[in-house]
Formats: structure tokens, sequence, C-alpha cells
């Protein structure tokens, strides 16, 4: 099994979850010679980075609804936007590369940007 970009997968790391742990999925990552490392039962401090993390999105969505005046029902388009936009910030565990120059080796370009809940106008062509 390899990644989107061509690199063996060699350790999934993961959590006791249920979705994770299952005699099916074992044989499937030992099929592809993917060892697998799984947190403590019970230790959510061994968590506390993804946890950190999702808390860091989760605060970021709120602001960025709440700031526009947006209803809730534009949550998972703040969620996409937030991750794309922390996927292409830089970060010292990467020498500080942003997570997407890490992963594929090219260092993007984030001028496209615009405020999340902008206003946008939509321009329909008719076809006669």
């Amino acid at each position: 099994m390899e990644n989107q970009i061509g690199m063996k997968i060699k350790t999934l790391q993961s959590d006791n979850g249920g979705e994770f742990v299952s005699k099916k999925f074992d044989k499937f990552l030992h099929e592809c010679g993917i060892q697998r490392q799984t947190s403590a039962a019970y230790t959510p401090q061994e968590n506390g980075v993804a946890k950190q993390t999702n808390r860091t999105i989760m605060e970021c969505v709120r602001n960025m609804i709440r700031a526009q005046g947006l209803d809730l029902e534009f949550w998972v388009e703040a969620v996409h936007t937030t991750v794309y936009i922390k996927n292409r910030c830089t970060t010292k565990a990467l020498d500080l590369k942003t997570p997407q120059e890490a992963w594929t080796g090219i260092k993007h370009d984030v001028s496209h940007l615009r405020v999340f809940g902008c206003k946008t106008y939509a321009t329909f062509l008719m076809k006669r």
C-alpha cells in the first residue's frame, strides 16, 4: 500500500477506538506490511496533540461563524476552511515547512485565500 505521493506506509498510529480494532483490519495491515501502534487504553493524555489540534480547529470554526454572523449550517464549510488554512501554515515540527509542503514537496501559493463568509456573486451564462 502506498499513499498519494507514492511512499510506502510503514506505521499507523491510532487510539484503541472501535473503528481501528478488528481482526479484519489487523489482517489488512499485516498483509500490507504496516505496523500498528496504539495508545494505552483509558489514557487520553497520550492523545494530547490530536486533542489540542481538534480543540484549535473547533475554536477557529466557532470564531469564523460568529465573526461573520453565519448560521450553524455553514459549520462543515468552516471546518474545511480551517483545516485547509492550517495545512498551509508553517510549523516548528516540520522545520518551518507547511504540512502541505512536507506532504507534496511543493511550496503552495495562498494568494487566492479570501475572508471566510465574505459576499460573493455568482454569474450564470445562459446558452441560446
